[in-house]
């Protein structure tokens, strides 16, 4: 089974409420909203809106995603960090997802990621103490970019509290297979981001600074199941294996309508008789 949120980021240059996006969210039977950070924030400091509004159109709050500093003033961080958990609370999820830095792990020096992990493991000890989780996305150009450098990552922060977002996509843009990742990760995986890209050259249109900007180039942003990364596999895989939470992460041009689409095809293709068919149709053992 696939608990489907779709994110509230995707409509960061749209005019439209939290209210439509909801209703709209229920109307095409997503299970929950990952909000971010900047929405999640903003819209708390409005008493109305809470875990309970939410849960008042059938939904929940699947996560936070927002930004943790790994360098500068301790203090700033462990303050954003507070504000975070605070929120995670008014919204009623235990997942806050961050990236491990913003420099990719070979341009790091020994003692840049030292620096690094002992401000992980500060983080990781304060959220613990709110009973929350801090999921380390996997994404280029951070300590999280490879399954090598995310696999001594977990061993260096060496706590419970860390946990992934297992963004497929980027995995595989590492030249990793995101399916053995995924198994020998599994412990740690407590969401995935899912997208896809047209052709793998174009995968630089995904850079924050790209995504973020409203004159930011699209084209290439694709459906999840017309992309060069095969999903067929992969969610079917998965689908019968583990209950996962996901997010379509998309940035592109016509939300509704991909968003909508690409539910209606994971919801077809996981379920068991269909993913089991198919899986055995491709000769992959379930």
């Amino acid at each position: 089974m696939i608990n489907l949120s779709l994110c509230t980021i995707s409509f960061r240059h749209q005019l439209i409420s939290i209210e439509q996006v909801a209703d709209w969210a229920r109307a095409q039977q997503f299970h929950g909203l990952e909000l971010w950070g900047i929405h999640a924030r903003n819209l708390a400091q409005q008493p109305e809106y809470d875990e309970q509004w939410l849960a008042s159109f059938g939904l929940y709050t699947a996560m936070i995603s927002d930004y943790l500093p790994l360098d500068g003033d301790p203090h700033q961080a462990k303050a954003k960090a507070g504000i975070l958990c605070e929120c995670a609370s008014h919204w009623g999820t235990r997942k806050i997802r961050s990236f491990a830095g913003q420099l990719a792990s070979n341009a790091v020096s020994p003692e840049q990621r030292k620096a690094m992990v002992r401000r992980l493991q500060q983080l990781c000890d304060q959220l613990a103490d709110y009973g929350c989780e801090l999921l380390i996305e996997t994404h280029p150009n951070t300590l999280a970019d490879t399954a090598a450098s995310t696999r001594q990552l977990l061993q260096e922060v060496d706590h419970p509290s860390l946990k992934l977002n297992f963004d497929v996509l980027h995995l595989w843009e590492a030249g990793d297979d995101p399916l053995t990742v995924y198994q020998e990760f599994k412990p740690f995986i407590k969401h995935f981001h899912l997208k896809n890209i047209r052709e793998r050259h174009l995968l630089p249109i995904f850079s924050p600074a790209n995504v973020y900007s409203p004159a930011g180039v699209r084209d290439g942003m694709v459906s999840l199941f017309d992309g060069e990364f095969d999903y067929s596999t992969f969610l079917t895989h998965l689908a019968t294996d583990i209950d996962m939470e996901a997010s379509l992460e998309w940035f592109g041009t016509h939300v509704k309508e991909v968003l909508k689409q690409d539910r209606e095809r994971i919801t077809r293709l996981v379920q068991p008789t269909n993913a089991k068919t198919f899986l055995q149709a491709r000769a992959v053992p379930v």
